[in-house]
């Protein structure tokens, strides 16, 4: 098969797995992330049917969705690529990616990670989704999902979090952006990618300012400190 083929097949799972996913990780999330991706890895040399197959298939079924089981997703992307007769050292490369692209796993002390330049193409491009505007409308349609509190000023942000704590963490969607959000600028792995990343994040920074003023206009808040 091409690439084209394999691509567009892989596309049109996608699409019908994730039908009625909420907001901020069904396929429209999928297509800005393959996008991005194609972007960055023209300034990469990169496997381009990895990075490709990576970004298409890395939310295929987030844990987060899966009662916190993080293997379903490699789990369907590998019986789905095998299917497709996918030459199998590509498909354990895109495995790679899938479980080791997320946020919450660089919490995580471990020895030996996992790392290629089409990790970093694929992760970049993820995490440049969960900034900016779309990052900010991500968190806060994932916050009323989970019917979280917009903001608690008596609840400070946990900013020494570990992986099972972040994953279990209820706090009010403001938080996360102290927890997670305004992180990743220092994160970014490509040069496109951390170039991108400066205008989103000064947007978020932006839009926090506007938030607390509106918040209290009686009171002179900047909100929580880093």
């Amino acid at each position: 098969m091409t690439y084209t083929e394999i691509v567009e097949q892989t596309i049109a799972f996608v699409k019908e797995t994730l039908k009625g996913a909420e907001g901020g990780h069904d396929w429209f999330h999928i297509e800005r992330v393959f996008k991005n991706t194609l972007l960055i890895a023209k300034e990469e040399k990169v496997d381009i049917l990895v990075v490709s197959l990576g970004a298409l298939l890395h939310d295929i079924a987030d844990a987060k969705f899966n009662d916190g089981d993080e293997t379903v997703g490699p789990k369907l992307a590998q019986q789905f690529l095998t299917d497709l007769k996918v030459n199998k050292n590509i498909i354990n490369h895109v495995i790679k990616i899938i479980e080791n692209i997320s946020f919450k796993n660089s919490l995580e002390k471990t020895e030996e990670k996992f790392s290629s330049l089409e990790l970093e193409v694929v992760q970049d491009a993820d995490r440049l989704d969960a900034l900016g505007a779309i990052g900010i409308a991500r968190a806060f349609n994932y916050g009323g999902f989970k019917n979280r509190e917009l903001y608690n000023p008596e609840i400070a942000p946990n900013l020494k979090m570990s992986k099972e704590e972040y994953k279990k963490s209820s706090a009010p969607t403001l938080n996360l952006f102290y927890e997670k959000l305004l992180l990743l600028k220092d994160k970014l792995n490509t040069k496109t990618g951390t170039k991108l990343a400066k205008e989103r994040h000064q947007y978020m920074e932006d839009f926090l300012k506007q938030f607390y003023k509106e918040w209290d206009p009686l009171v002179s808040n900047t909100g929580f400190t880093l």
